[in-house]
């Protein structure tokens, strides 16, 4: 066989079933290997796009997601992707084209170093000049990849590479299992808790995983902490759960930071520095247990004290088993605080102002999608409102970057989830911006057939910037700009618009757009006045209880 046979080969034997992405001349012999394998070719309009929906699959499954662009322009439009992937923890193949290394005609028509380029981006970066070390190189960035913290790698194959013949053959794909943290620490971190006054969970990033959730459910029945999360770690726990506080939409001073500011010991479990801080350190103040499956890297506002390095699910199991009664715990604050947040937050909102208000979107969002269903949600100012507002009921339910941040995301995440979960109820939430960014994969979703659901927030502005701009006291410039007709522009593509009217409307809009098969977009005027209101005022005349 050729060089690209052998890595199609390599990519089946790691379990492979679809591939992102845009060919290009340097591909077609990996896409001829392609065409006659099981492995399916999911071709986009964008790479960026691709790099997004594999990055994806890598966080709903845990496997790496593969993508596919040629080389030049095609393996820069990766870049993005691939930091989103990095940043985010998600295990990504990105395969890019090159021409022949060994004999070329072309000068350096189109060529850049794209491997350099990938260096400080990704975990392992590599150009294959050999086809007999296809194996052995799929194998290792397979390993690489999906190791903690997962992340993208990057192979480069040659065109000549591609085509040259070899005898190789796959290598096993062997089970490793993570080292299990040291006995003294789990102890000293089980000390600590049972002698705290007032302790609380944390759970972040790192512990979304199936194994993970079960231990965490049973931590929290045996001690009766309460408990927090990042905007990443959103759902792991029912949010619904009697002691959950919710989100940690901002990084201080909303009623979540009530609790934060009076607990004497939070244990951390999952947290990276890479996300937003949920919540700042100072010296002197709470004690932090960082139970990950690294050690911490220390901030300027993460400075854990104590540490549980090793396998997060083991050290949950045999911190269960090792915590006794937390007779100390003062819950009594804890509830007080619950009690103002599902008062002042998660109360349902029935404003009939139109354009919609943040809260009333939310409310509706929520009481339609199914409690199995998932909420796709690019960056905006509508993501702190999500985050803060939106119960999540499940793991992976609401996929949101907290990480690079990345605007664009939104519509791929939301094919991606349903090419994973096809049964599954799928939400796209896009500002204006954000949705014009990959707005052209609406005909990759058309294509697929796919029923889905995208919802277009309309401010006519790049509103979360807007919104800081006049926090500053700077005058209002460079941040406003014009739209298409979204109804048009969906059917444009063979979906279906709708755009909401009038407040109310959203509801029975978005419940009826799961009942039909197809593509909907629904164009939906948001009005951002209630971010001064709330995230400012409201809370700066907040009162913590005593």
């Amino acid at each position: 066989m050729n060089g690209a046979e052998l890595f199609i080969k390599c990519l089946e034997n790691e379990g492979v079933e679809y591939i992102f992405g845009i060919p290009g001349e340097e591909n077609l012999a990996f896409l001829e290997a392609l065409r006659k394998s099981d492995i399916r070719l999911i071709v986009t309009r964008h790479e960026q796009a691709a790099g997004f929906m594999a990055a994806t699959y890598g966080r709903l499954t845990g496997k790496p997601g593969v993508c596919l662009s040629t080389l030049g322009p095609g393996a820069t439009n990766f870049v993005t992707s691939v930091s989103y992937a990095l940043l985010g923890g998600m295990p990504v193949l990105f395969i890019t084209g090159q021409k022949p290394i060994k004999k070329s005609k072309q000068g350096l028509f189109q060529i850049i170093d794209v491997v350099h380029m990938m260096e400080p981006i990704t975990k392992f970066t590599k150009q294959i000049v050999n086809a007999t070390i296809i194996p052995s190189l799929v194998r290792e960035v397979f390993r690489i990849a999906i190791e903690e913290k997962p992340g993208p790698v990057h192979l480069e194959l040659p065109e000549d590479i591609a085509a040259e013949q070899t005898d190789g053959e796959p290598f096993a794909v062997t089970e490793v299992h993570r080292p299990i943290a040291n006995k003294n620490a789990i102890l000293k971190a089980a000390e600590i808790i049972q002698n705290a006054k007032y302790p609380l969970l944390l759970i972040a990033a790192g512990a979304n995983r199936k194994a993970t959730c079960h231990e965490l459910y049973e931590f929290l029945d045996k001690t009766g902490i309460y408990f927090f999360s990042t905007q990443m770690g959103k759902g792991v726990v029912d949010e619904r759960h009697p002691r959950s506080l919710g989100t940690a939409a901002l990084s201080e001073h909303d009623y979540i930071h009530c609790a934060i500011n009076r607990a004497d010991v939070i244990i951390v479990v999952g947290h990276d520095v890479v996300e937003k801080p949920p919540f700042f350190m100072v010296h002197g103040g709470v004690k932090v247990i960082h139970i990950n499956y690294y050690s911490a890297k220390v901030d300027d506002v993460y400075f854990p004290q104590y540490e549980v390095v090793g396998d997060i699910t083991e050290s949950l199991n045999a911190l269960t088993a090792s915590i006794g009664p937390c007779s100390q715990v003062d819950f009594a604050y804890f509830q007080r605080i619950k009690d103002e947040i599902e008062k002042n937050v998660f109360t349902g909102c029935d404003v009939h102002t139109f354009p919609n208000i943040p809260q009333r979107i939310v409310n509706d969002v929520r009481k339609a999608v199914p409690v199995d269903g998932i909420l796709s949600l690019d960056n905006g100012m509508y993501k702190l409102w999500f985050a803060r507002n939106y119960k999540a009921y499940a793991s992976n339910t609401v996929l949101l970057d907290n990480a690079l941040a990345s605007m664009g995301a939104g519509l791929p995440a939301a094919i991606a989830s349903k090419i994973v979960h096809p049964e599954k109820k799928i939400v796209a939430l896009c500002g204006d911006g954000g949705f014009m960014m990959n707005s052209q994969e609406l005909e990759t979703a058309v294509r697929l057939n796919m029923d889905l659901v995208v919802i277009i927030l309309k401010d006519d502005a790049y509103g979360m910037i807007k919104w800081k701009q006049a926090g500053m006291g700077l005058p209002d410039f460079g941040l406003d700009f014009g739209n298409p007709d979204f109804v048009k522009y969906a059917e444009s593509y063979g979906a279906v618009g709708f755009r909401i009217s009038k407040t109310g409307e959203l509801l029975r809009v978005l419940e009826n757009c799961f009942t039909i098969p197809g593509v909907h977009v629904l164009e939906v005027s948001v009005d951002y006045s209630e971010n001064e209101k709330v995230f400012i005022q409201e809370l700066k005349n907040k009162t913590c209880l005593l």
